[in-house]
């Protein structure tokens, strides 16, 4: 059985509207009728002409006319026959590039994943952006009396910057552009912050590590420069947490990654198989299901997907924005 949807089409930079499509379930695929869904920084890149080369992630090649929009979750509507773990009627989230700014998609079944019991619907239909975020907090390697810095105080950022304070770091350092941002991560539990405009970022760190240098560093911003501050703020053998997901080339300093032996991890949970991250996703989500991390605080605007141009011409012209959600 067809499904007639409104689903957004990127036509070129700064062009995206809706048009109607016909969505038609394969045997091995799920029709999801969607609750709410979420505008990705790489949503914003795409949006301003910025793709990137194809990789594995892509389904889709990264080249106009592009169909948008992967974070979302809903309710299934209709499987195929070849799928035997969900149901109609099944809660679930999406970790797939499918189109998902729409009323309805289509979705392999191995791109999607079940809401956990107890998970509030909007935010399991943003499951994909919190899981990436908690599973980077969780797996970052902080230890208890830590000094953490977290570079970029976006939606991310913001997770992980909670999760590190949960984790027993004695100081949680998040550093942004924005004070409008640095002053909800101060809400939200961090201990210090840096306007990376007005302050010096090395002065602070090392005042507040004795000289050596941050034990953690996450790298939530996407920039040269972001990147080039963490290598130089971080401690002899420290941490380096790669979360951001950088598209155009940049040049860094990698003197001190050879020379100080710094540990490198990477937290990108959706870059993993899906097998992996089928079995990840529950324990990533669980703090948040407890309550023990605030998410609703960083949904900072809200749309109508009729209103999606309105929506994208925010999330270009205000950085301060930190979520902005679309409900079909």
């Amino acid at each position: 059985m067809a499904v007639i949807t409104k689903a957004a089409v990127l036509r070129g930079p700064y062009d995206i509207d809706l048009i109607e499509r016909e969505l038609v379930c394969g045997e091995d695929e799920v029709i999801v009728k969607n609750h709410l869904v979420g505008i990705c920084g790489s949503d914003k890149s795409f949006y301003r002409g910025q793709l990137p080369p194809k990789t594995a992630e892509f389904r889709q090649e990264p080249k106009f006319p592009f169909y948008l929009g992967h974070e979302s979750g809903g309710t299934v509507v209709e499987v195929g026959a070849r799928v035997s773990d969900l149901q109609v009627g099944d809660k679930v989230m999406c970790f797939g590039w499918n189109n998902n700014f729409a009323e309805y998609f289509v979705a392999k079944a191995w791109q999607l994943q079940p809401v956990p019991e107890g998970l509030d619907m909007d935010l399991a239909s943003l499951g994909e952006p919190i899981a990436c975020a908690m599973y980077s907090g969780l797996n970052s390697g902080v230890q208890l009396g830590d000094v953490v810095v977290v570079l970029g105080a976006g939606f991310a950022g913001q997770i992980i910057a909670q999760c590190a304070k949960k984790k027993g770091a004695a100081q949680v350092v998040v550093a942004d552009v924005l004070d409008g941002k640095l002053d909800l991560a101060k809400r939200l539990g961090a201990d210090v912050t840096i306007n990376l405009k007005r302050d010096d970022a090395r002065e602070i760190v090392m005042a507040l590590t004795n000289g050596q240098g941050a034990d953690v560093v996450v790298e939530a911003a996407g920039t040269e420069s972001s990147f080039n501050l963490a290598s130089d703020i971080i401690r002899h053998n420290g941490k380096f947490v790669f979360y951001s997901w950088v598209t155009q080339p940049v040049r860094l300093n990698i003197s001190r990654w050879h020379d100080d032996g710094l540990e490198f991890i990477n937290t990108c949970l959706v870059h993993h198989t899906w097998h992996e991250r089928y079995v990840w996703t529950p324990a990533a989500l669980r703090p948040v299901v407890q309550g023990l991390v605030d998410i609703k605080p960083l949904i900072t605007h809200e749309f109508r997907l009729d209103d999606i141009k309105a929506a994208f011409d925010l999330a270009d012209k205000d950085d301060a924005a930190i979520k902005i959600v679309l409900r079909p």
